[in-house]
């Protein structure tokens, strides 16, 4: 299955989580086997091609095809996880949402000094999530140059954000619109 084909997986839900929002629902795409194969293989590959040493993934969806590819690789996972969820000391970073504000942490004993960790996630919006795990991953020593996701809201500027701290920006999918 191609990139257009895997995008009419994607399920659109309007006025989600509030009036004039289009939300984009992977939740058909992964149910979908074949699909949700096929999209792990295209971002394994882009993965691959990165010469990624890890990967790292954001809680929760992003724990869903970065695990899926890692395992594809034989490499590594990192978890970017909410707060509170690792029994470990943590590193952690406040950041601004979309629609609020959270925390992102890891466990820093997950990363080696220069390991390069290419970070996946299901959606890019605005990049507030995908620019704090950059960071945070960075802060412990990562290598942060790439950054992979099944769907890019363009509108909403995540990708180009991204960019401009020094992140290469790969989706396998675009939907116009927030």
């Amino acid at each position: 299955m191609t990139p257009d084909d895997l995008k009419q997986l994607v399920r659109t839900i309007p006025d989600f989580p509030q009036p004039g929002i289009l939300f984009r629902d992977i939740t058909t795409l992964i149910g979908h086997g074949t699909g949700f194969a096929r999209s792990i293989d295209h971002l394994a590959e882009r993965a691959a091609a990165c010469a990624a040493d890890a990967i790292g993934g954001m809680e929760a969806r992003g724990f869903i095809f970065g695990a899926a590819v890692a395992a594809r690789l034989g490499l590594g996972f990192v978890p970017v996880r909410k707060p509170g969820k690792l029994p470990v000391p943590t590193l952690g970073i406040d950041y601004a949402l979309e629609y609020g504000a959270d925390r992102l942490e890891i466990d820093p004993t997950a990363i080696s000094p220069g390991q390069r960790v290419v970070i996946i996630d299901d959606l890019i919006a605005t990049g507030g999530t995908a620019l704090a795990a950059t960071a945070l991953l960075r802060q412990a020593g990562a290598c942060v140059d790439h950054a992979l996701f099944a769907i890019d809201l363009p509108d909403l500027g995540g990708a180009d954000r991204l960019r401009a701290a020094g992140v290469a920006v790969s989706t396998l999918m675009a939907f116009p619109g927030h």
